[in-house]
């Protein structure tokens, strides 16, 4: 476990602190005590009250907790992105991996299919099939609470992601200037490790139909969530016709996610969940019993800090 700098902040800081949303039950423990100075210098007020923060307090929200030294990636978060930064750029291995989660899902539809017309049974895979499509919306919403939520940069597995969509709120044009395997080659390499072994191990129609579609809309979900940040002309008019239709989030609905208090509509496939889970507090309710369970506070219940507050498209010059 690593171990934070001792410091002591005068009761006058306090009023830095930001505001947090949570219930008046719950109160953050300090830790006060008097101290003398043996500094040569004169002091007005030897006798200082001062407050030693709680580190266990701070660990629930690590968004919130700073370091006298800052990470690489706490940092970068603070200085505006390039104009045309080459981590926006597809890699070969990126091409890889969406190929690869494509073609995975392209044998889930088509054996599908196949085994559909052989057994003259259409109507139970198509039916599958949107049950997937209507569940992949719901999984991207769940997904993406999570990650706004709760964990920081060094959370296992997930601390990548974590620290993009945070990023992500600060400048949500990024994703629009990412090119096309860059954005969705880390969903297409999940997808290709779970779908393919029920490539090769299942020939039901139903179950291919359902695992086709709900899988190839998780992996493109980032592509769709990309075309929710366009301008409408600048998109090509089958999505615009598509996202007015509501077959894909739109840009209304989706621009609500990124304004205050940013706790609402987290799917981003079609969007047809987000007034369902919205108006029923579902993730509001999830969050009180994580918060009873583990002790663990959301970072929605806290005021924004710098970095969720958006920023215009006003990136720095290329270096």
């Amino acid at each position: 476990m690593a171990i934070l700098p001792h410091h002591k902040y005068p009761l006058r800081s306090l009023e830095h602190v930001p505001t947090c949303h949570h219930p008046s039950w719950s109160r953050a423990r300090v830790t006060c005590s008097a101290t003398t100075t043996t500094s040569t210098k004169p002091m007005s007020n030897p006798d200082q009250l001062i407050i030693e923060p709680r580190l266990d307090r701070l660990v629930t929200t690590p968004s919130l907790l700073v370091t006298p030294t800052s990470s690489p990636s706490t940092s970068s978060r603070n200085t505006s992105p390039l104009l045309n930064d080459p981590n926006w750029l597809s890699t070969w291995s990126h091409r890889a991996w969406v190929a690869t989660g494509c073609t995975t899902v392209l044998i889930s539809l088509a054996k599908s299919m196949v085994a559909a017309a052989n057994s003259h049974i259409w109507l139970e895979p198509m039916l599958a099939g949107y049950i997937g499509y209507i569940l992949s919306d719901l999984g991207s919403g769940v997904y993406h609470w999570g990650i706004d939520n709760y964990g920081d940069a060094s959370t296992p597995i997930f601390g990548s992601q974590i620290e993009a969509f945070q990023g992500h709120h600060k400048w949500p044009w990024i994703i629009t200037r990412r090119q096309f395997a860059n954005n969705l080659h880390a969903l297409a390499r999940a997808i290709t490790f779970v779908v393919l072994p029920i490539d090769i191990l299942c020939d039901d129609p139903t179950l291919q139909g359902f695992v086709g579609v709900c899988s190839g809309c998780i992996m493109f979900s980032q592509q769709f969530h990309a075309w929710a940040h366009g301008t409408k002309s600048k998109l090509p008019p089958p999505v615009v016709a598509l996202q007015e239709a509501g077959v894909l989030v739109s840009r209304m609905q989706h621009s609500a996610h990124h304004r205050q208090p940013y706790n609402n509509n987290y799917c981003i496939v079609s969007g047809i969940w987000n007034e369902f889970l919205d108006k029923q507090k579902v993730f509001e309710a999830l969050e009180m019993v994580l918060f009873f369970k583990l002790g663990v506070r959301p970072r929605s219940w806290c005021e924004p800090i710098s970095d969720w507050t958006e920023e215009t498209e006003t990136p720095s010059p290329v270096h």
